[in-house]
């Protein structure tokens, strides 16, 4: 029987990886899909396509540092975020990138 500790983390895999890098991971994968599946040319794709393989390259080193995943989601965000069809996979992304810390409060 699982506990309730793992029941909030999700499944037992039989690792110890950090349940947020795991859901980075995935959604930064859902999002390269997308991408990659859309049809469309927009201007700032390549920057979207390296940025996304940065995130990609952070979480598979481990647990990475949270002021460079919040600089790559706000130049993915700008290169993607007007192409309607790629947001719910972005909205993804920062939801995954929240969980390291939540959103930033006080500025804006």
């Amino acid at each position: 029987m699982r506990s309730v500790e793992q029941k909030r983390q999700g499944p037992v895999t039989g690792s110890d990886e950090d349940p947020r890098v795991t859901e980075l991971r995935s959604a930064v994968a859902r999002l390269r899909r997308r991408l990659a599946a859309h049809p469309g040319e927009f201007a700032d794709r390549s920057i979207a396509e390296e940025e996304l393989a940065a995130l990609a390259a952070m979480v598979a080193a481990g647990a990475p540092e949270v002021p460079r995943l919040r600089r790559s989601l706000l130049l993915i965000a700008g290169a993607i975020g007007s192409v309607s069809a790629l947001y719910p996979g972005l909205a993804e992304v920062r939801q995954a990138v929240d969980l390291f810390g939540g959103p930033v409060r006080g500025q804006g």
